[in-house]
């Protein structure tokens, strides 16, 4: 009888290794447990230890720079049309534009931006850029309720690019027949927006640019009152499965999942990612989306709309943009108050 278990326990192994080499969806041991909320409610985040030196290696931080003096010439004196930063000295307005190129444009270097006249705006990106650090100032000062003190430079979406990795434009969906009835609202379609599942293609447009209703719960046993649509809450869920995705984490990361709807009952992590959504809605709809008369067609959705952010644009696969690591405290420049 032991000898015939024994067997079959080998059988079970080898199927079980077939199916992890020649079957998709397999993740390879070992398997990190890290416990996210109280104990005994099940809020705990799972990473295999492969994944997780990936994404410790994709979040490493770049080189630093050396500091430069506040004292000396004013930048507004060394250089002509300087419309921000316009506090720094001519040293720390040199030493960010360093930066800056090393973040967001290493190969093209300062000719992605400028001309050999440094005063000249005819390069749409320099003027798209001069608006990114109006915005990344005004995330450091005014929504700290959810990037806290670690803040944000451009070098957290960019990574070395010139276009972020992870944006978004309006999506009007696969071709479909006319008549009433032939529209499926972008169901079955699995992307990356709606984490491959049949969920809606585009939960951003209305949840990141406009300001539909997220909460579709209902807050009693049986119905009451009419409550969300089913559409509404397939878009919600689709933007929670966007949000698991570009995170790396899964729904009790911000729930408890015996009572979804109760936030005494959630993490706080479920606070700061409803204070995410709400500054989302505002950096899309006051920057990135009033940019798109500066941009070459290329650049432009099939919509015609300008490249937008969603969560995957910072946080790229991890809970906390680069694990946390600040370099706000290097760039105090950019933690200023935007102009506006």
């Amino acid at each position: 009888m032991r000898l015939a278990f024994s067997l079959l326990g080998i059988v079970v192994a080898t199927l079980l290794t077939v199916a992890m080499l020649f079957t998709p969806g397999w993740v390879r041991p070992p398997i990190i447990s890290t416990q996210t909320g109280y104990r005994g409610t099940g809020q705990e985040q799972l990473i295999s230890a492969q994944n997780k030196r990936i994404l410790e290696a994709a979040n490493a931080l770049p080189a630093p720079i050396d500091k430069a003096s506040p004292s000396g010439e004013r930048a507004t004196s060394a250089y002509k049309n300087v419309k921000v930063l316009t506090e720094l000295s001519t040293d720390e307005f040199n030493r960010l534009m360093v930066a800056i190129t090393q973040w967001v444009s290493p190969d093209q270097g300062c000719a992605y931006c400028h001309t050999d006249d440094l005063a000249d705006d005819s390069v749409y990106t320099k003027i798209v850029s001069r608006r990114m650090i109006e915005m990344t100032r005004d995330i450091n000062k005014e929504w700290t309720s959810h990037v806290g003190d670690v803040g944000v430079t451009c070098y957290t979406c960019h990574r070395g690019q010139p276009v972020p990795k992870n944006v978004w434009y309006e999506n009007p969906g696969a071709r479909h027949a006319g008549g009433m009835a032939a529209h499926n609202y972008g169901f079955g379609h699995p992307s990356t927006s709606n984490g491959t599942t049949a969920l809606p293609v585009d939960p951003f447009t209305p949840h990141l640019l406009g300001d539909d209703n997220i909460r579709v719960v209902g807050k009693t046993a049986l119905p009451t009152t009419r409550g969300a649509s089913i559409q509404q809450t397939e878009q919600s869920y689709s933007l929670m499965m966007h949000m698991s995705q570009a995170l790396g984490v899964n729904c009790t990361f911000c729930h408890n999942s015996r009572a979804f709807l109760d936030w005494s009952q959630s993490a706080p992590q479920r606070t700061a990612a409803w204070n995410g959504l709400q500054m989302m809605r505002e950096m899309n709809a006051v920057y990135l989306e009033t940019l798109k008369s500066l941009y070459p067609a290329n650049r432009l959705g099939p919509l015609g709309d300008s490249p937008k952010a969603n969560c995957g644009t910072c946080h790229q696969g991890v809970s906390k943009p680069l694990y946390g690591q600040s370099m706000l405290q290097d760039f105090p420049e950019l933690g200023g108050k935007a102009a506006r």
